[in-house]
């Protein structure tokens, strides 16, 4: 046999796509790294199809990109082409290896990344999507998170206001943003208002919204009674104009938040991994779904438990020169992951002795809250990884490690 049936085969050109807000750039490498053509497309389909046509045209197999969605990658997707990911951190870095000044152009980028993709391929995990129906759920899931944070903002703006406008109201009820808040509010705008209620008219309407509550109608006039006097006259009327503004704002957003609610439950029961997530230990239904949409069902994408913790920032970043070591927190990270599974991970702990054993023994040795969950998270996802894997729930009678921390309690007990 020759030495030339033996030789692996040789492989394509690379390319490099760098995208900007109206346009991206593209460029193409020869095996020596040489450009062969560089051009900036706009975001049309035109665009697109010329883009299929130039890695066609110059027999690319493999190309490098910023971020791992959106209508260019699906057409890459699409045409059998290789995607590797290349994070905007690391691109950064590597601009170091083509000169000192590091400057920062669409055009050289796409260069930097074509030419990571021929030097480096052996260390890229090239791009594995999920379903679409995982898809789907992370873009429910994070909706709305987004519309959550927009009504805790309005809420807190809502709070602020009442403060100087009507301080009666603020503290009248668990919460600002609550349906019975709200409707009190809408009713009650002003002191002047607050003023014509009496114990008696308070409790009926009360009665009349179906108010059921713990606290007494006595109760809330006290505490309306109690509080500092809010403006009255002109000056309330204007800045009941305030309230009502904020009210409605809330109106708009809460019913799109459980309307939502409801989309993330129906998607959650027809995905095939809904039995994984929701048998962990207070994960609900939102918080479950959050968890399996950020970790996706691509199994290819995390090998390892150490893959998937690492993307997830709940492993730290080790650092170490001659006799220096240093662990530090880890920066470059799926946010929106580790988001999820601290969520997950901090909740877990009032209702799994495994969970707040480990936490436990965290604070102990003098991790702050959030190091400690993320400690715990950490461990969480070895388990979460191997259920994942192996599309089986979690158990609880099956957990080594939580069956012998039991069965030490009751020999304690004992």
């Amino acid at each position: 046999m020759s030495v030339t049936d033996t030789a692996a085969p040789a492989r394509g050109n690379s390319a490099g796509v760098d995208w900007a807000k109206d346009d991206y750039a593209v460029c193409v490498v020869d095996a020596d790294g040489e450009p062969l053509e560089r051009l900036t497309l706009k975001y049309t389909k035109t665009g697109l199809r010329r883009l299929i046509d130039l890695l066609d045209r110059h027999r690319v197999d493999a190309v490098g990109i910023e971020r791992p969605d959106g209508p260019i990658v699906d057409a890459l997707l699409a045409a059998d082409t290789t995607v590797y990911v290349i994070p905007p951190s690391q691109v950064k870095a590597l601009r170091r290896r083509y000169g000192s000044a590091g400057n920062k152009d669409d055009r050289f980028d796409a260069h930097v990344l074509a030419d990571t993709v021929r030097t480096d391929r052996r260390r890229l995990t090239p791009l594995v999507l999920d379903s679409e129906t995982t898809t789907g759920l992370r873009k429910l899931c994070r909706a709305r998170k987004d519309l959550v944070a927009h009504r805790i903002a309005v809420a807190n703006q809502l709070r602020a206001h009442l403060t100087t406008a009507l301080p009666a109201t603020v503290q009248l009820f668990n919460e600002i943003d609550s349906s019975i808040s709200r409707q009190f509010l809408t009713r009650f705008t002003t002191q002047d208002a607050l003023d014509w209620l009496s114990p008696k008219r308070l409790a009926a309407w009360l009665k009349s919204v179906s108010y059921c509550g713990r606290a007494h109608p006595a109760v809330l006039h006290a505490r309306t009674n109690a509080a500092p006097r809010g403006a009255t006259g002109d000056h309330g009327q204007t800045l009941a104009g305030i309230t009502r503004a904020y009210l409605a704002t809330l109106a708009a957003i809460v019913p799109q938040i459980d309307t939502l609610n409801q989309q993330i439950t129906a998607a959650l029961d027809l995905h095939p991994d809904r039995d994984i997530f929701t048998s962990l230990p207070r994960s609900g239904t939102v918080r479950a779904a959050r968890l399996l949409a950020e970790i996706g069902d691509a199994r290819g994408r995390f090998p390892t438990p150490a893959s998937l913790a690492c993307l997830a920032g709940v492993a730290p970043s080790t650092r170490e020169s001659g006799k220096v070591r240093i662990v530090a927190f880890r920066w470059a990270v799926d946010k929106q992951l580790r988001d999820a599974v601290c969520d997950f991970a901090g909740d877990s702990r009032h209702a799994n002795p495994w969970a707040a054993n480990l936490y436990t023994q965290a604070r102990a040795r003098g991790h702050d809250h959030p190091h400690a969950v993320r400690i715990l998270a950490r461990a969480w996802l070895d388990i979460i990884w191997k259920c994942w894997t192996t599309n089986t729930p979690y158990d609880p009678d099956r957990h080594r490690a939580l069956q012998h921390l039991l069965t030490q309690d009751h020999q304690v007990a004992a």
